[in-house]
């Protein structure tokens, strides 16, 4: 009984909307968080104001959502009944926002793109300050993560994504294909000196995290020796190979444009696939969102040779 007129009163918000979206955003984050912790992280809020969310809700509900356990938050026979409509409510909501946006053609507001960190910063920052600077009012939000937003729920505008398998990407995304984007195996070319003088000293393979060598990286001239030395990203491997502490697999256009790096003789190239501007259907409409695909197309279709590893090489 409890449960149906929980579900009776989630209906009726439906019908009214208002004042009602914010608390079920909560109650959707401990939901799917398994605790208020994870949902107060996700949301960026404090722990406080998730526990007074959620028992706002429950008290218009006049059920109890949750059972809390040692393990977290478990939902009640009432939290289940009303997760189906809470996730149709969510859904209605990104709908609602995303035609919205898409009607939006003033060059003013806020626009969000995720790429690689490697991207951001060894690639594309001079280009997104370029048009932020053509275009002053548009807010730029720059996520630089390794992490896949969700262009459907409008975490981002625009991705800019290395994709292998354009059969991977989700069938409701517009896709815009840009340049391919290849790797090489890099050293120093202080260290690559030294081995070459016979310098006793260890060359080790450096990589990111649990990740081996790769198997198309294992040839050439200059074989490692002793114990991997890890790291937990990017940059840091970026600098422990400018250190001369071994070779590492790099992007071409971060290896063959770094002075200190060199490509290890007889090592091949290999392709990561290839890079893709994503829209979600709606969103691409809006000019600012339209503005920034076409100038960052035109940049990178400029970089292909670079991203290709056909900048000239330094041997």
């Amino acid at each position: 009984m409890i449960a149906r007129t929980a579900v009776r009163r989630v209906r009726y918000w439906l019908g009214r909307r208002t004042g009602w979206w914010d608390d079920i955003r909560y109650f959707l984050a401990v939901a799917r968080g398994g605790s208020v912790r994870a949902a107060a992280e996700g949301l960026g809020v404090y722990h406080s104001t998730v526990l007074r969310r959620i028992a706002q809700l429950e008290e218009r509900l006049g059920a109890q959502m949750f059972e809390k356990l040692p393990s977290g938050y478990r939902l009640t026979a009432a939290g289940d009944e009303v997760l189906e409509l809470a996730n149709q409510m969510e859904a209605s909501s990104h709908q609602l926002e995303t035609r919205v946006f898409g009607r939006d053609q003033s060059v003013r507001g806020l626009l969000r793109v995720t790429l690689a960190p490697t991207l951001a910063t060894h690639l594309l920052m001079p280009d997104l300050a370029d048009f932020a600077r053509q275009h002053p009012d548009i807010e730029m939000y720059i996520v630089s993560s390794g992490e896949l937003a969700n262009l459907t729920n409008r975490e981002a505008d625009v991705a800019i994504r290395v994709v292998y398998d354009r059969k991977t990407l989700p069938l409701n995304l517009h896709a815009l294909k840009g340049p391919e984007l290849f790797s090489g195996v890099y050293m120093s070319r202080d260290q690559l000196a030294a081995w070459r003088a016979g310098a006793p000293d260890p060359t080790r393979w450096i990589v990111i995290s649990m990740f081996g060598v790769p198997d198309w990286a294992s040839e050439g001239e200059v074989r490692t020796t002793g114990v991997p030395f890890r790291t937990t990203d990017g940059e840091a491997q970026i600098v422990a190979v400018r250190q001369g502490l071994g070779m590492t697999t790099l992007p071409c256009f971060v290896g063959d444009a770094d002075p200190l790096l060199v490509r290890v003789p007889g090592t091949d190239l290999h392709m990561h696939g290839t890079l893709w501007l994503l829209t979600q259907g709606e969103t691409r409409k809006t000019k600012r969102v339209r503005l920034f695909t076409e100038f960052v197309s035109g940049r990178l279709a400029a970089y292909a040779p670079l991203l290709a590893g056909l900048s000239i090489s330094r041997d």
